[in-house]
């Protein structure tokens, strides 16, 4: 007899969502994604960090793979979209950044931000996106790898907020 898988827990679930769906980004500095979940757990919308509609990808290359190269061992071939913020590091030049966030971009997409009841992310939210989700019925932000500034942190959890770091066990 055959002994089955055990079932992920809604938070599994949700953040491997949101790790599928950031795999979708066209950003070169990172890779993010967002689900957002009603009370009962179902999906509202999902988004990832990218250039705005019509605009070129900046992680666009001609004749490479993505798979082929890192920032470490094997950096990437100059790209010829890549906008002014794309070498910056997490947190900094966000103005230079032509990428609307995750976040940004699951909340375009949801149909009624009142209905909001949790955020799983794969990187805490930055303060914009935070002042963003403060102002629908999300309760909870879920992510994966924390934010270099902990400002909007402290925000979400002074309007009494949940802001929970993902670890799987």
């Amino acid at each position: 007899m055959e002994t089955a898988m055990p079932r992920l827990t809604r938070d599994q679930w949700a953040m491997q969502m949101a790790q599928l769906t950031g795999q979708r980004s066209t950003c070169l500095r990172r890779e993010v994604g967002c689900v957002l979940l009603n009370e009962r757990g179902h999906v509202l919308s999902t988004g990832y960090n990218g250039v705005t509609a019509g605009m070129p990808h900046c992680n666009e290359m001609v004749g490479v793979e993505r798979k082929d190269w890192d920032f470490v061992t094997n950096p990437p071939p100059e790209f010829p979209h890549a906008c002014p913020g794309a070498r910056a590091p997490s947190g900094t030049n966000l103005d230079g950044c032509h990428a609307l966030h995750a976040e940004q971009n699951a909340l375009l997409q949801c149909k009624d931000p009142w209905s909001i009841h949790a955020a799983y992310v794969t990187a805490s939210p930055c303060m914009t996106c935070t002042k963003l989700l403060l102002n629908t019925s999300c309760q909870r932000i879920v992510f994966l790898e924390p934010y270099p500034h902990s400002a909007a942190q402290n925000l979400w959890e002074s309007a009494g907020r949940l802001w929970e770091h993902f670890i799987d066990r």
